[in-house]
């Protein structure tokens, strides 16, 4: 079985789509982050962009580490095929191409001078990262111009302090930053840690101003599920597709990249003139509370529901009629309402969240998106909660209910080493949350197990917890210690049932 190579996609051995000729083309966006996401999402728009004719943007992906897979993308021309799977308008649908607009790839621990060969080029104009949430962390470090830093922003500020001084500090050697990872003001977080550098190695006043005033660090909000290599299915599409392509990525169709950035920059970088979800904005808030309340939020009020009642995954969830209709409940009666956009635009995101639920391609574990409930609810959930509550007297039954299946997910028994063992009817199960939330949950169900007004009262009077006095939310703690009563008295899905009958 063949491998992919730029010579057989040129002459269209292989019968997908790609960027014709398959041209190695030059540098101008410099990658660091190798993984799934970035091939299944940046640089596949730039392909689908230069395909387009609307770009002539070559790639250079850089690992963040020391292990990843610059050699297998060298071995392989830079290419890979990116498949797309899942439901849209209610049908199924897939599509598949072979991105070839990675140039270069190489690991910038054991070639650095080939790092600050791209980082200084002239022809380079753009930066794309993506190092996992804590990748954009402020960490000390010394300067060492010779070899590769270490931290991610530190890696940014020395091949800046490069860039500035191979070509003088000029206002078009400014490159255009875009990070992508999931935190929020990404790139105001990133230019403030790469001044921080700056200042600490002692570099010249005119750098930091250049870095200041000519280059962008761009806050973006990205959203794409890419499970990644296919595994499971390889050898079959391999037959499929006559070649072996074993830097394949699997995602779903969906996929939008928000930026805030100038209309100028735009035009520089103009995925969205190709036919794809990129929007520029001068104010990503709404689109970042779009997400988080819709998409996430409605994962978290879901989620632990309906593990403890018996179901394993997102679709397992949306295949079962009585959680589906619970979530159908919150999601539309309860969370989209006050998501501050027009009501179009927020109800068409809400139906694409429940068709991306139900992709039948993608397992996504409901005890994965457990993980720091207490927090993410705080952050997802709370905000609509009391929304409607203002709007409406009261706190919403629905995400009400979302809270007391919070807090019997959260039944627990601790152990000498700070774990803590949840069961349900299918066993045991991993509670993880950081060590002070165990603690007060774990000991609020000791105290007040037998009690739950009491237990919901201490709880949610626990301004650790949640930033605030919950119980000053009217009806929140009435309407959550019934429904924790009769989840302890008829089981999670029997209080499921009662509550959507």
């Amino acid at each position: 079985m063949p491998l992919l190579s730029r010579e057989s996609l040129a002459a269209d051995a292989f019968n997908v789509t790609h960027t014709a000729g398959a041209p190695r083309l030059p540098v101008t966006v410099l990658q660091i982050g190798d993984g799934n996401f970035l091939r299944g999402f940046v640089d596949w728009m730039v392909d689908v962009a230069n395909g387009a004719g609307l770009m002539s943007a070559g790639v250079a992906v850089a690992q963040p580490l020391d292990q990843g897979v610059a050699g297998l993308l060298n071995a392989q021309d830079g290419l890979y095929t990116v498949l797309l799977r899942g439901i849209e308008q209610g049908k199924e649908v897939e599509t598949r191409r072979v991105v070839s607009c990675v140039s270069d790839a190489l690991n910038p621990y054991a070639a650095w001078d080939r790092m600050l060969a791209l980082a200084t080029s002239p022809t380079l104009r753009f930066l794309v990262s993506n190092t996992t949430e804590a990748g954009i962390a402020d960490v000390a470090e010394p300067y060492t111009p010779g070899a590769c830093q270490q931290s991610f922003p530190a890696k940014v500020a020395a091949l800046l302090h490069a860039r500035f001084t191979a070509l003088g500090g000029t206002p078009e050697s400014g490159l255009v930053l875009l990070p992508c990872e999931l935190i929020e003001a990404n790139g105001a977080k990133l230019k403030r840690i790469v001044l921080a550098h700056a200042k600490r190695w002692g570099l010249e006043s005119g750098f930091a101003a250049w870095v200041e005033t000519h280059n962008h660090f761009l806050n973006t909000l990205v959203d794409r599920i890419v499970p990644g290599y296919p595994r499971d299915e390889a050898a079959a599409l391999a037959a499929k597709w006559g070649y072996e392509d074993p830097l394949a990525v699997a995602g779903e169709p969906f996929h939008v990249w928000v930026i805030e950035g100038p209309a100028a920059l735009a035009e520089e970088f103009p995925l969205h003139k190709a036919g794809l979800n990129v929007v520029w904005t001068d104010d990503l808030q709404p689109y970042r509370t779009r997400k988080v309340r819709i998409l996430n939020g409605a994962h978290t009020a879901s989620a632990l529901a309906a593990f403890v009642a018996g179901v394993d995954t997102v679709k397992g969830m949306m295949d079962d009629a009585t959680l589906s209709a619970y979530l159908n409940t919150v999601m539309f009666g309860e969370i989209v309402p006050f998501v501050p956009l027009p009501d179009a635009e927020r109800q068409d995101y809400a139906r694409t969240i429940m068709e991306r639920f139900g992709n039948p391609h993608i397992r996504h574990e409901l005890i994965a998106i457990s993980l720091n409930s207490v927090s993410k609810w705080q952050v997802r959930v709370l905000p609509s909660l009391k929304d409607y509550a203002a709007a409406h007297g009261e706190a919403p039954d629905g995400l009400s209910f979302s809270l007391a299946a919070l807090l019997r997910f959260y039944k627990g028994i601790p152990a000498a080493d700070g774990a803590c063992t949840g069961t349900r009817d299918a066993g045991p199960y991993p509670i993880r949350d950081d060590a002070a939330v165990l603690t007060a949950l774990s000991g609020a169900w000791a105290a007040h197990g037998g009690d739950p007004a009491a237990l919901v009262d201490a709880v949610l009077s626990n301004a650790a917890l949640w930033g605030e006095d919950l119980t000053r939310i009217p009806g929140l703690a009435h309407r959550t210690a019934t429904h924790l009563a009769v989840i302890e008295e008829r089981g999670m899905r029997g209080a499921l049932e009662a509550l959507v009958s």
